[in-house]
């Protein structure tokens, strides 16, 4: 199965899909406006490193800890919605700047919550990893398979986040305030989406 084409296509497709890497550069920008180069190629590192992490853990054991520790998928679902709507509030309101202002010299860290977690690693993609090394019959040349596309897949949003710089200045900071209050109102409506998804879910089980 590590070499079977039609599957790797379909891993690759889906998780692309699910993770959406290019769709997460603008939100990248967003988070991490006003911050120099280097703060931002160290918060994308670590971001990717933590939801590679997260999503191994969940390919691997996830459907297990879930049951073990009396979560559904559809509750974890609607968790991780209402905790993007907080940081949907925060993009559209500028929270995040007057913060900045009131904590000189402190820079908040969006690394590991929102991108690692539920922006890059968020309950689709959780979900996916679990349902994809499902249909490899355990057989640990898919379950490799798996992995190794997962971790293309995140490589290709590192390099999108690299290109924060110039993104940002091309939009300029009238630009940029723009786009962070559009994202916002995109995010707050994907966050309430993961809520009806978890919802339904739910009322499906």
């Amino acid at each position: 199965m590590l070499t079977d084409p039609t599957f790797l296509a379909t891993v690759f497709v889906t998780l692309f899909v699910v993770i959406d890497p290019i769709g997460l550069a603008p939100f990248f920008v967003a988070l991490t406006g006003g911050m120099t180069p280097a703060q931002r190629r160290a918060i994308g590192l670590r971001a990717c490193l933590v939801a590679a992490l997260l999503l191994t853990l969940f390919g691997l054991a996830g459907e297990t800890i879930l049951t073990a520790i009396g979560i559904s998928m559809p509750a974890f679902q609607i968790a991780g919605g209402l905790l993007l709507f907080l940081t949907a509030l925060d993009m559209l309101f500028d929270r995040r700047s007057k913060r900045r202002a009131g904590h000189a010299g402190e820079v908040p860290d969006p690394s590991v919550f929102p991108l690692a977690m539920p922006l890059i690693a968020g309950p689709g993609a959780m979900a996916s990893m679990i349902l994809l090394v499902g249909q490899t019959g355990w057989d640990w040349a898919g379950v490799l398979a798996v992995h190794l596309v997962m971790l293309a897949v995140i490589a290709l949003g590192f390099l999108l986040f690299l290109l924060a710089a110039p993104i940002e200045r091309v939009l300029g900071q009238t630009g940029t305030m723009v786009v962070s209050r559009l994202l916002g109102m995109l995010l707050a409506a994907l966050s309430v989406q993961f809520v009806l998804n978890g919802l339904r879910a739910a009322w499906v089980a």
